[in-house]
């Protein structure tokens, strides 16, 4: 396979850097785990000294497209900020990336790039438009209409975790993100002691939400109806996403979304509840196909875009 596209994602655990073509096949890959102590700087190092080792040898690459861990401008190219890493404020990569390789050099956060990567081949192909919900840490999503990223407004994204499920301030992050799903198996564990989740859980106090899946093929009712209590949560915040946007295919990844079948059937089933009767049958609901390619893909296909323009 000819590459002719880098595509690089920047995570706050992880980064990725691949060379591919403009379909979005991955022919090489470098991946490191990131050093949150060394900073931004520590990344720009890393991403650096594999540009600088493997490009030369890389003919024919045309553009590079990034997919960054936080809210980024993706027309001016700056980081706004990373909520995970220090020293990306106000960074200009795009000028940074363009300087070191003389390449066109497109950026979007990664949930959009993500939402691009599963909406054209992964589990929203075939599917306009698609809306992609990564339920990690935090919630985040991104809109893909017509092959392209929707951006609104600035800084307007397809902001999902911050939509409010009442006038109280609950929002989809804050009841579907996996840290709030930890937090109900915590405060149930610590009412059920002898629960199937609380021997699962064997005391951890982090990450607890690794067990629905265990639990719920033991049969636990507990695990039942706090994943009952995630989905209607979810697919009460996603029926504006439906009433707004009418997506064909709704698209859930990120951690939360290994839980896998129990928990797509289940946003599947509420979902109909919350909206119009003639929207029905309303949008398929899929679990993300990708995996941790979901960003690399969405990068290439970003930068295909780019040099296309």
């Amino acid at each position: 396979m000819q590459s002719e596209y880098i595509g690089v994602e920047i995570g706050g655990t992880k980064l990725q850097i691949v060379a591919g073509d403009g379909s979005g096949a991955i022919g090489q890959r470098w991946r490191f785990t990131v050093a949150a102590k060394e900073g931004g700087a520590g990344i720009r190092r890393q991403i650096e000294t594999v540009l600088a080792k493997h490009l030369p040898a890389l003919e024919g690459i045309k553009a590079i497209g990034t997919g960054f861990g936080g809210p980024v401008d993706w027309q001016s190219g700056k980081i706004a900020c990373s909520h995970q890493i220090e020293g990306w404020s106000e960074f200009d990569i795009k000028t940074w990336l363009k300087k070191l390789t003389g390449l066109p050099v497109v950026i979007d956060n990664d949930a959009n790039v993500a939402s691009l990567g599963e909406a054209l081949r992964g589990a929203g192909a075939g599917h306009n438009p698609v809306m992609y919900v990564t339920l990690g840490s935090g919630v985040g999503g991104g809109l893909v209409a017509n092959g392209a990223i929707y951006h609104g407004a600035k800084p307007g994204e397809a902001e999902i975790g911050h939509v409010r499920l009442d006038r109280h301030g609950a929002t989809v992050e804050s009841r579907c993100s996996g840290w709030s799903v930890d937090a109900k198996i915590r405060a149930y564990i610590a009412r059920h002691p002898e629960s199937v989740l609380a021997k699962l859980a064997a005391g951890q106090t982090k990450g607890e939400s690794r067990w629905l899946s265990p639990a719920l093929a033991q049969g636990d009712e507990a695990a039942q109806t706090i994943l009952n209590e995630v989905a209607e949560d979810l697919a009460f915040g996603l029926s504006h996403v439906t009433h707004l946007f009418h997506p064909e295919a709704i698209v859930l990844g990120g951690g939360l979304s290994l839980v896998g079948e129990p928990l797509r059937a289940a946003v599947a089933q509420s979902l109909p509840q919350f909206t119009m009767k003639a929207f029905a049958p309303g949008p398929v609901v899929r679990l993300a196909s990708l995996g941790e390619d979901s960003v690399p893909v969405g990068a290439l296909l970003l930068a295909a875009k780019r040099a296309a323009e």
